[in-house]
């Protein structure tokens, strides 16, 4: 049956309801249909045999980041080093348990969940994060990785093997929301190919995106929330009920670039999303669930990869769900998700990525340590 039938049955069915019921049947109507129509938003249905089990006696820790490549394989960076004792108890000594040990940070999965390649840690000629956050794989075959541990204020660049090219910032003190060299915990980067330049969320410790040359890592340009100067000046805790701040909260948790030339950040603790143009000039902000404390409600954006990039999907790690946005104008066109441990639920869902066919994929930090994969089951991409 198609989404319009269904739509019809429904509508036949209000006349034999009770007033109270008419209402709920029609506010599901306009939640469902949103401002498209209904085969048009994307739905989906979790893939709970993906990815396969890892090799080697492996196991993830805290999943810090999570991306897809131009051939469809997906990446990801975990935190090795939050597994506990039970968890990794074959590398004990004496063994505590046979399972298991840490797989290296750095993994390749194709679209099946079969493990490509997995590599990353502590190496010569660069300084390694102390807690892995981010990650972004760029069409030139090099891959960026951060961190936001307490000193963990630069990005590195590897080529897609793991040998590495180029660091930007250094595993030492930030240097505040201004300097032009150091970053400050850095949350998430984005590629622009045809400027080749790298754009970072920056992020735990700072309150701006900055902008570096990607190939020779110099300074390019930064700006904070509206596009003003950021500033390191002490913030009030969030309050749904204050004005919005001028300032980016920490974290800065998100960038991502459209094909239009719009650059969405995600102001986590302050709820929004914030559009800008290439070179920092504010166009607008949404809001989303503005009651939301904790951690917040944005934590990352992905980009339908429709030719117009109609949808805009939202991790948000607070409330449990992805919402599905329109683009255009901000408003919440569907979402999937809720908080729990099953397949298809989410705890702290951290970050999120989408391939050319429409498939999410979810990871996820604190205890939850986990990717997840969801496959398009509507016709959204046309």
């Amino acid at each position: 049956m198609t989404p319009i039938e269904n739509r019809g049955q429904l509508l036949r069915a209000v006349a034999n309801l009770s007033a109270a019921a008419v209402v709920a049947v029609a506010t599901l109507l306009v939640g469902t249909m949103g401002p498209s129509r209904a085969g048009e938003i994307p739905t989906f249905t979790v893939d709970a045999a993906w990815p396969k089990p890892l090799p080697n006696n492996w196991i993830l820790g805290q999943v810090g980041g999570i991306t897809v490549d131009g051939q469809g394989h997906i990446w990801m960076i975990h935190r090795p080093r939050s597994l506990t004792d039970d968890e990794k108890g074959a590398t004990l000594t004496p063994p505590r348990s046979k399972c298991c040990i840490p797989a290296p940070p750095v993994l390749e999965f194709d679209a099946d969940g079969n493990l490509l390649r997995a590599w990353g840690g502590p190496g010569e000629g660069y300084e390694w994060v102390g807690r892995e956050h981010g990650i972004e794989v760029d069409e030139r075959g090099f891959v960026w990785v951060g961190g936001n541990a307490e000193n963990d204020n630069a990005i590195l660049k590897f080529t897609l093997d793991g040998k590495f090219v180029m660091q930007i910032g250094k595993i030492a003190p930030s240097k505040g929301s201004n300097d032009i060299g150091q970053l400050g915990k850095p949350a998430e980067t984005a590629i622009d190919k045809d400027a080749d330049e790298i754009y970072v969320a920056d992020g735990y410790g700072n309150h701006r995106v900055i902008v570096f040359d990607a190939t020779t890592g110099a300074y390019k340009r930064h700006w904070g929330a509206y596009g003003n100067t950021p500033s390191d000046d002490k913030q009030p805790p969030y309050d749904p009920k204050a004005p919005a701040s001028q300032q980016f909260a920490n974290p800065v948790h998100c960038v991502k670039i459209a094909h239009d030339g719009l650059v969405y950040v995600c102001d986590r603790i302050n709820n929004r999303i914030q559009v800008f143009r290439k070179d920092g000039t504010f166009v607008k902000e949404w809001f989303f669930e503005r009651n939301t404390l904790g951690n917040g409600a944005v934590w990352d954006v992905a980009i339908w990869p429709d030719a117009q990039q109609r949808f805009l999907l939202s991790a948000d790690g607070e409330n449990n769900e992805i919402r599905i946005i329109n683009r255009q104008d901000g408003t919440v066109a569907g979402s999937f998700g809720r908080g729990g441990r099953n397949a298809g639920q989410f705890h702290w869902v951290h970050a999120i990525a989408v391939d050319a066919k429409g498939n999410v994929y979810t990871a996820e930090v604190d205890n939850a340590k986990r990717i997840q994969k969801f496959r398009l089951t509507s016709d959204a991409l046309r």
